[in-house]
């Protein structure tokens, strides 16, 4: 696949095809290879939330954040905790609401972040579980957590196997409160085959395998990515790296 631009004509080459670059087929090629590249480079380990890295596109947090207002969960379920930066955020939108508690759960929580996490001034609506996402006994301690009342919005973004996050999937879908979400990140790897850091099987053993997985056996659920708060413009896709991950529960 070869893609050329031209900023003189405006114009965006893809195998000798011409695309307007001002048009949406145009736009989405640009998308597409933005993501590619941001990727490669490691785009979202520059970026931080009130001191803590998140390692996450902006572009999913500020979606995420829409969401969130809209729905005002009373608790978020996260795997995958890495430095906190996450949590934070999802405690600082909870903080802004005046409603909601973070629930963080990874194999591997790394003593100076979990200092630094807990010493944080929203550590008080943050609860951390150290273990797999998927053992038996950590997906026990999170529900006991969970009430009747609660409406519950999950982020899944720990171990991104096809195997693994489709466990994740059965064991905390059952928790998420109809129409709210179990979100599901880094769908994006299936487009990343030959980036830096990627795998051959990454073709098939990725996030959005699992969810198509899920969805074969599981009608309670449906894939709605999220539509804009406020859109002005004839953009209808966005930069992501969570495709086909948005699952809201209708049943």
């Amino acid at each position: 696949m070869e893609f050329e631009i031209n900023m003189e004509s405006k114009k965006i080459y893809k195998d000798g095809v011409a695309y307007d670059l001002h048009a949406n087929e145009g736009y989405e090629l640009v998308k597409n290879l933005w993501e590619y590249t941001n990727w490669a480079n490691r785009y979202s380990y520059t970026y931080s939330w009130l001191g803590r890295p998140t390692i996450q596109l902006p572009d999913d947090m500020i979606r995420i954040q829409e969401l969130v207002f809209q729905l005002k969960p009373s608790i978020i379920i996260e795997t995958g905790i890495a430095h906190g930066g996450s949590l934070i955020f999802y405690a600082s939108l909870c903080e802004l609401i005046g409603n909601g508690r973070i629930i963080g759960v990874d194999i591997d929580i790394r003593e100076h972040n979990k200092i630094a996490i807990e010493k944080h001034p929203l550590s008080n609506r943050i609860l951390m579980f150290e273990g797999s996402s998927i053992d038996s006994e950590i997906v026990s301690k999170v529900t006991q957590h969970v009430g009747a009342d609660d409406t519950v919005l999950i982020i899944l973004d720990s171990n991104h196997t096809k195997d693994h996050v489709l466990k994740e999937l059965m064991s905390y879908s059952p928790l998420v409160s109809k129409n709210s979400y179990i979100i599901v990140a880094d769908g994006i790897m299936q487009n990343l085959i030959g980036a830096p850091g990627s795998k051959n099987d990454w073709n098939w053993n990725n996030p959005q395998e699992a969810v198509r997985e899920f969805l074969k056996n599981n009608n309670n659920f449906i894939i709605e990515n999220p539509k804009p708060y406020f859109n002005e413009s004839e953009i209808r896709s966005f930069p992501t790296y969570w495709p086909n991950g948005w699952l809201k529960r209708v049943m």
